[in-house]
């Protein structure tokens, strides 16, 4: 089970962190990733990270102001967002996939968490 949160209401350039908390589950084998999804739009990727090893891959949007990490200890994964942008402004959603391949694909991942809103206003 997964449990996101940190969204929240912003002015352009500001930063937030976002949550995610993952419950029964041994990440050791797992991916986890950051999507976010606008009204009447697709899941788009965002930012993922491989469990064991912490390889990290961004979309080029967010490369440079985003940061995404986990922490073994609490099982949590977490994206740092700064320099943030109206753009930005979305649901964002954390999921898990279990596998240590990396996959932009939405598809590809299992375990979905609740979304949370974040909105950057200019």
């Amino acid at each position: 089970q997964l449990q996101a949160s940190g969204g929240g209401s912003v002015h352009t350039g500001d930063s937030l962190s976002l949550l995610c908390t993952a419950s029964g589950k041994n990440l050791d084998d797992y991916t986890m990733a950051w999507f976010r999804q606008g009204p009447g739009k697709d899941r788009k990727f965002v930012a993922t990270i491989k469990w064991n090893d912490a390889t990290t891959y961004y979309a080029e949007a967010v490369k440079g102001r985003f940061t995404i990490s986990r922490d073994g200890a609490k099982n949590t994964v977490s994206l740092e967002m700064n320099s943030l942008k109206p753009e930005d402004t979305d649901v964002y959603y954390c999921a898990a996939r279990r596998s240590t391949w990396l996959t932009l694909d939405p598809y590809g991942y299992d375990s979905w968490g609740q979304g949370t809103q974040v909105t950057v206003s200019s």
